[in-house]
């Protein structure tokens, strides 16, 4: 894949800083899925490290959609609440053979500046 590196560091940097397992960006791969749906089957399947509301669960899916990991589902509508993986996120994803290393604790607050405080 050919990829921008800053973009793979930065999708790598993100999926090791968010709650969500191996297994969510699995199912995701396989069909798309909404907060609501995430929510109901998290704790049930395994998806997350720790329990997420929908709101908190979309804000989430629209930083890895900023990010490029995740994309909007599309029906003969337009788009939908449901996400898939991107070709990018596959590709991160597959980096892991198990499950994702989360970060640490420096590296979440460096995350989370730049992703509450962005450049200007």
């Amino acid at each position: 894949m050919n990829q921008d590196p800053v973009a793979i560091a930065r999708a790598v940097r993100t999926l090791r800083c968010l709650p969500f397992r191996r297994k969510f960006y699995e199912s995701v791969d396989a069909g798309p899925i909404s907060s609501t749906e995430f929510c109901r089957r998290a704790e049930a399947d395994g998806l997350s490290r720790t329990r997420l509301t929908p709101r908190r669960a979309e804000d989430h899916f629209l930083w890895l959609i900023r990010i490029g990991v995740l994309r909007r589902e599309v029906d003969g509508q337009g788009l939908t609440e449901r996400v898939r993986l991107t070709p990018l996120g596959r590709w991160v994803v597959q980096r892991w053979p198990q499950e994702i290393p989360p970060a640490g604790p420096l590296e979440r607050l460096s995350e989370w500046c730049r992703r509450h405080r962005p450049r200007r």
